[in-house]
């Protein structure tokens, strides 16, 4: 760990493997998973899409796991009162296990659920920076860990919040993808930006950066270590990238004064969300904006062109109206953006706190 975090690891009721992380070195985890469990049956199947070279993953048993249970029955919730969930203390910081229900398995990979807080009604925007400091250094130990094991080539971790994007469970989650392939996005970034070097003898990602600074039409905040800022060709209605200004891999390779500086940029970035669409029937005026927030890392090969970088984007694109992936984007891959990339950034600028 790169922080004074205390770290255990134990073992579900199933055999699968449950992480705490906690600022609290005293913090007790002694507790046991009590449940009796089968052991987890998941077969999934990674096929190779003969027309592009994608790989998809086929995962059927998924459509058995939990689907909005109600709040007293939360799997993600800390076990109390006598009901047990996939968590067995009684509170807990960050919590990180195996899914039972995985899109990726054994030879085929491995998938892991993220909990960032006990509280079942709070927002990840709602952390404090130490606990938002305590999710990037799981993500970080995660990282290291699962790019360690054989046959691992890429580690995705990411949050999707809300039910228009998909989430089964309202609890504030994430999950880590630990993928035995190369994703798509990653190989055409990758050819992008080793085109870059060929044609330039400079590093694409860098000359993003630097071009945020001469023309900053689109930058949404600039940290001492950090810039966001929205995409020349956004494909989603509100779409941010952060990067840090030193340009690494993954989060393994961040120093301590970029990992210091992360939590205030990132949480100012999720509360501008929140404030995008102003729902006056709200305690404070805003609404959970729904979102996908992905960090985008190198693979193990081939990937000393790509910059570590957050994406961060809804498909929210006015108070009532989503941004549904349709024909054209469905069926062809061809985006079609509603919302002018300037507008976005020049919105995300004016709902600052």
């Amino acid at each position: 760990m790169l922080s004074p975090a205390k770290k255990t690891t134990t073992q579900l009721a199933d055999g699968r493997e449950l992480i705490y992380y906690d600022l609290d070195p005293s913090a007790d985890r002694e507790a046991r998973d009590p449940r009796s469990l089968p052991a987890v049956d998941s077969r999934p199947e990674l096929r190779r899409d003969e027309l592009t070279g994608d790989w998809v993953t086929i995962a059927s048993h998924r459509q058995g796991r939990v689907h909005h249970p109600p709040a007293d029955a939360c799997p993600l919730c800390p076990s109390r009162d006598g009901r047990h969930g996939e968590i067995p203390a009684a509170d807990y910081e960050v919590a990180v296990f195996e899914n039972r229900f995985p899109a990726l398995s054994g030879d085929a990979g491995r998938c892991e659920v993220v909990c960032f807080t006990a509280d079942h009604t709070a927002r990840f925007a709602d952390l404090a920076p130490e606990r938002a400091r305590l999710v990037l250094d799981a993500w970080t130990d995660r990282t290291r860990e699962l790019s360690a094991l054989p046959g691992i080539e890429q580690v995705y971790c990411f949050e999707n919040r809300g039910a228009e994007i998909g989430v089964t469970l309202p609890h504030p989650h994430g999950q880590i993808y630990a993928f035995p392939f190369v994703t798509p996005r990653t190989r055409k970034m990758i050819a992008s930006a080793e085109a870059h070097r060929a044609a330039t003898g400079r590093n694409l990602f860098e000359d993003l950066l630097t071009a945020q600074e001469a023309d900053p039409a689109r930058t949404v905040l600039r940290g001492e270590r950090w810039t966001a800022f929205v995409p020349y060709a956004a494909r989603w209605p509100y779409e941010v990238h952060l990067l840090p200004h030193r340009r690494v891999t993954d989060l393994t390779r961040l120093s301590e004064a970029e990992r210091s500086e992360f939590p205030d940029v990132y949480l100012e970035l999720l509360r501008r969300f929140d404030r995008l669409f102003p729902a006056p029937d709200s305690a404070d005026g805003t609404a959970p904006t729904p979102y996908v927030s992905a960090w985008h890392q190198a693979p193990r090969t081939r990937g000393d062109e790509l910059a570590l970088h957050l994406q961060l984007f809804t498909i929210r694109r006015t108070r009532d109206k989503l941004k549904f992936l349709a024909g054209v984007e469905s069926g062809m891959d061809a985006f079609v953006s509603d919302v002018a990339p300037e507008a976005a950034a020049r919105r995300l600028r004016e709902v600052a706190s």
